[in-house]
């Protein structure tokens, strides 16, 4: 009866996936007929002005936002399953502390090198420093952890680490120029509309080898869930198992937050939403339903933001994000309450 109801929930949360799909190729400041959408994805009968919206604007935000889904959502749900925390999220390692202040120090750089806000060589400096920040921050948690055994105590210096960062980033936006700090803050509101093909010939294949990571790591998970002192009795290598979580949530959120900027909520939201819908706690289940769960709510947020667009108002991916996730969490935490009184 439980694989049945099961199956049921797949089908249309995978039906869902599709048809927002649909609707964010559709919406936009730009109609386009569906028949043009078709033909444009076909590479044949299509005029020349929807082929171009099409390909290479809207179908590399589309893919970027389920990509940015899968990965968020898998990171998030092997954070709260490790630390054993419902309010852990992909970012709790100090990952995203870590982009922002590669994105900081290159911004305010960027006069100083010649660059202006908005080139190319921008978006690729952006890019690369946030990934370069947020490797560094893990290659200093693995360290850490190969010599910290208590999980929580990883987790505390994950977050003293980010606001140490944070307040570094803090100095550097007070004495950067108006050009880089309106540069750095647009980078912090989360944005897809800039993807192109080729950030995604770079973002899907690292997003897809964490992905490959977070379901090796399924069953470790689930042995996890009971600490790790059980999962130690039950035979698990607690480091190894430790580790490529830690390299799976890395590589799925820093690519995010390069390609993306730091977009919050989904990591954090997605996994509760998919446990109270699924009511199981097995990873098998757990990891594809916060995958879909993930694609539907970051496309849901480009259909918002797209419809937005055609009233002359440019939503930020974040604050769609926030307004999703935030009532998700609320309501997580007062079951939580209830279940303890």
């Amino acid at each position: 009866m439980r694989s049945h109801r099961h199956a049921i929930l797949f089908i249309a949360l995978s039906a869902a996936a599709v048809a927002l799909l649909v609707c964010d190729l559709l919406t936009g400041t730009t109609p386009i007929p569906i028949s043009q959408i078709w033909a444009s994805l076909a590479g044949s009968g299509a005029s020349d002005e929807y082929a171009v919206i099409v390909r290479e604007l809207r179908l590399p935000k589309a893919v970027m936002a389920i990509t940015a889904g899968i990965a968020l959502s898998v990171s998030g749900l092997q954070m709260q399953t490790l630390f054993r925390n419902p309010l852990a999220g992909p970012y709790v390692l100090g990952i995203s502390s870590g982009a922002s202040l590669g994105v900081a120090l290159f911004t305010l750089g960027m006069p100083l090198l010649g660059i202006t806000a908005g080139s190319a060589a921008s978006a690729i400096g952006i890019t690369g420093m946030a990934w370069t920040g947020s490797a560094a921050i893990l290659l200093l948690v693995m360290a850490l952890s190969r010599r910290i055994k208590n999980i929580n105590v990883i987790l505390i210096v994950g977050m003293m680490l980010g606001s140490a960062i944070s307040a570094v980033v803090g100095i550097l936006q007070y004495v950067g120029t108006e050009e880089s700090l309106k540069a750095f803050v647009v980078w912090t509101m989360g944005s897809l509309t800039n993807v192109t093909h080729a950030d995604l010939l770079f973002a899907v294949p690292i997003v897809a080898a964490g992905t490959a990571l977070g379901v090796a790591v399924i069953k470790p998970l689930n042995m996890l869930m009971l600490g790790e002192n059980y999962a130690r009795s039950m035979g698990l290598g607690v480091r190894r198992a430790r580790t490529m979580i830690f390299l799976s949530t890395t590589l799925l959120a820093a690519t995010v937050t390069a390609f993306c900027g730091p977009i919050g909520f989904i990591g954090l939201a997605m996994p509760h939403l998919a446990r109270m819908t699924f009511r199981t706690a097995d990873h098998r289940i757990l990891m594809p339903a916060s995958m879909l769960w993930g694609v539907v709510a970051m496309l849901l947020c480009c259909v918002v933001c797209d419809i937005a667009s055609r009233i002359g108002v440019m939503l930020p991916v974040n604050t769609i994000t926030s307004l999703l996730g935030i009532p998700i969490i609320i309501a997580v935490v007062m079951r939580n309450r209830n279940s303890a009184s």
